[in-house]
C-alpha cells in the first residue's frame, strides 16, 4: 500500500502515517508530531540521533519534513521519500538559538521487526551541487514534482518549521517564547490552546 503525505501550511507539523505498527494501512492522520512507535518517528530518531551529530551541537536537535511519502507495502524495505530537516538549539534565557543544521532530501529505507519496532536500515541522500537535479530526479521519480513544489515553497517550510518548533518545545516543557537564527529577527513560538 503506498500513502502519499504532503504537509500543508495549515498542518501544524506533518500528516502522519502509522505504518503498520498499530494495524497498517490506516489513513493518513494530522498529528503535531510523529507517533511513537512508527516508520516516521524512527525517521526523526535517525535525523536527531544520525545526520544532527555531523553539525556543530548543540543542547536541543529538532527534525521535520517538508515533504514526505511513505511506501510500507513491504515492511523489509519501507520506503520513506522527504525532504527531510534536521536543526540543532541551545538555550539563552528564553530564546532557542540556532546553532546549526540543515535539510536532507532523499529516500530512507526502514524495516519493521517483529515487535513492530521501525529501524531505518539506509538512506539515499539526493546529491549537492551540480548533481542535485539529475539525482532528485533519480531518488524521487514520479514524485519529483510534489518533491520540487514543497521544496521551493520557503514560506510553507517555515511554516511547518514553526509548528516543529513549538511542538517540541511543549512536549520538552522548554522555559522558551522565541527561536532565533543569527542576524535574523527573533520569532515567537506558538502555544498550544
Amino acid at each position: 500500500m503506498k500513502i502519499k503525505t504532503l504537509l500543508t501550511a495549515t498542518a501544524v507539523l506533518a500528516i502522519i502515517v502509522s505504518c503498520g505498527s498499530r494495524g497498517g494501512g490506516k489513513s493518513p492522520k494530522a498529528r503535531t508530531a510523529p507517533e511513537e512507535g512508527t516508520c516516521l518517528d524512527a525517521v526523526s530518531e535517525y535525523l536527531t540521533g544520525t545526520i544532527a551529530k555531523g553539525y556543530s551541537p548543540a543542547k536541543e536537535s529538532i527534525s521535520y519534513w517538508s515533504y514526505c511519502e511513505v511506501d510500507d507495502s513491504d515492511k523489509n524495505d519501507i520506503r520513506v521519500w522527504g525532504d527531510f530537516h534536521v536543526e540543532n538549539y541551545d538555550i539563552v534565557g528564553d530564546t532557542l538559538m540556532f546553532v546549526s543544521g540543515g535539510n536532507h532530501p532523499g529516500e530512507m529505507h526502514l524495516k519493521q521487526d517483529t515487535e513492530g519496532k521501525f529501524t531505518v536500515t539506509g538512506f539515499d541522500p539526493v546529491a549537492d551541487g551540480s548533481n542535485f537535479l539529475p539525482s532528485a530526479k533519480k531518488i524521487f521519480g514520479d514524485r519529483f514534482d510534489a518533491f520540487q513544489a514543497s521544496n521551493s515553497d520557503h514560506i510553507r517550510r517555515e511554516e511547518v518549521r514553526k509548528g516543529a518548533i513549538a511542538n517540541y518545545v511543549s512536549k520538552r516543557g522548554l522555559p522558551v517564547k522565541v527561536y532565533k537564527d543569527y542576524g535574523w529577527p527573533a520569532v515567537e513560538i506558538p502555544r498550544g490552546k
